[in-house]
């Protein structure tokens, strides 16, 4: 089906204009190439000074940070995975938008030029697994939790590429009495203890689709990855990582609230979780060691979901006083609704040789800072708390 405004000579100054993406088919077969045997469910490799390797989820090292690079290399972007990275061909992939809330419930499938005819955007924003922390649940507050046991490494500063998805509906059409859209994934189906609880999807408000969701192909000037989502996946900045499904397949809109697994079975504490909270971590090695100095300059991020960092404290002593860090990306939107990282430092003065916590917490621009300790869930979600960083100044 044409969709109003596009036709060839569209698809033709499209394909003049976006001839990076052309690249794309490329980008994935040299990935495939590279993918590491004995890892099926990721494809990308894994090294262990950079990864921690669950199996079908992988998370970044922050002691591997750049302290000097503001964006997260897909090479190093942490990886959530419910069951494998598929592969799909970016020349027969096509994504199906239905429904009863569109004008035409039949609805129109769009392959990637199709998409590629509306007007490219790009923005910046922390993309974070809902579950990042959630070891310290159980380290830290003595609790017990299901799921991967991540540190912090679930997250990353990324700068997509893409389309508004409101462009895209508007020009499909989307009746007025429209109120949720799923987007569904291409990945394997999810089976659970026996139950097949079908692809991967999830629902978001219509209003979330209208404000700044994005449809895209790109991350920090690259096409996806294959374990990123590529040829096209769903951004829904400042939500949780599920929320942004990889590997779109299919856009449901509905004049009725839609419901999947992934907002009533997980990934909900008291209903569907959206915003991610304000967190903070150090580039440092758990239990590091550090040489003792006159000057000892520590270095981190701290980022919220809903709105950028408005101050940095650090505490030495264990929380008996605080400190302002020095920021230097305050994490201000760029581009679009999407919310960066604030990278900081702190210069640590004469400290004696000894074992120390050091504790790190944020406030953001909505008032919201990090607690001392973060509010339990059976799922692991959302582990806000200032996290107790143990170093030896030897």
């Amino acid at each position: 089906m044409t969709l109003p405004g596009l036709n060839r000579r569209t698809f033709l100054t499209t394909a003049a204009l976006g001839a990076a993406a052309g690249g794309a088919t490329q980008a994935t077969d040299a990935v495939l190439a590279d993918a590491v045997a004995g890892v099926p469910a990721i494809l990308k490799p894994l090294p262990a000074e950079r990864f921690i390797d669950y199996g079908t989820n992988a998370e970044t090292r922050w002691d591997s940070v750049d302290p000097r690079r503001y964006l997260t290399p897909q090479a190093d972007l942490f990886v959530r995975n419910h069951t494998a990275t598929p592969r799909i061909d970016p020349e027969t992939y096509e994504l199906e938008i239905f429904g009863d809330g569109l004008r035409d419930p039949a609805g129109v499938r769009l392959t990637l030029d199709d998409l590629k005819a509306f007007r490219h955007v790009e923005t910046t924003s922390v993309h974070e697994c809902t579950g990042n922390g959630r070891s310290f649940f159980t380290t830290q507050q003595g609790q017990e939790v299901s799921g991967t046991k991540w540190k912090l490494g679930a997250v990353g500063a990324v700068r997509w590429k893409g389309v508004r998805l409101h462009d895209v509906l508007t020009a499909v059409g989307v009746r007025r009495d429209a109120v949720s859209v799923q987007a569904t994934g291409l990945d394997a189906s999810y089976v659970d203890k026996g139950v097949d609880h079908g692809r991967v999807r999830r629902p978001f408000p219509i209003e979330k689709a209208y404000d700044d969701a994005l449809l895209v192909w790109g991350a920090n000037g690259e096409a996806l990855l294959p374990d990123h989502g590529f040829p096209l996946r769903l951004l829904l900045p400042g939500w949780i990582g599920i929320a942004s499904i990889k590997w779109l397949g299919s856009l449901e809109v509905s004049t009725s609230v839609l419901t999947s697994p992934w907002d009533t079975k997980w990934y909900n504490v008291d209903g569907p979780l959206t915003v991610n909270p304000v967190r903070s971590a150090l580039e440092l090695e758990w239990n590091a060691e550090i040489p003792a100095g006159e000057r000892i300059v520590l270095s981190g991020r701290s980022w919220s979901g809903a709105a950028p960092i408005a101050r940095v404290e650090i505490s030495t002593d264990g929380g008996e006083t605080w400190s302002p860090a020095v920021q230097h990306a305050p994490g201000r939107p760029t581009g679009g609704h999407g919310l960066g990282w604030a990278q900081w430092d702190f210069t640590w003065r004469d400290p004696a040789p000894g074992a120390y916590e050091i504790l790190v917490r944020a406030t953001d621009r909505a008032g919201r800072t990090q607690p001392d300790v973060a509010a339990h869930n059976p799922g692991g979600y959302f582990f806000d708390a200032v996290v107790r960083h143990p170093v030896t100044v030897v």
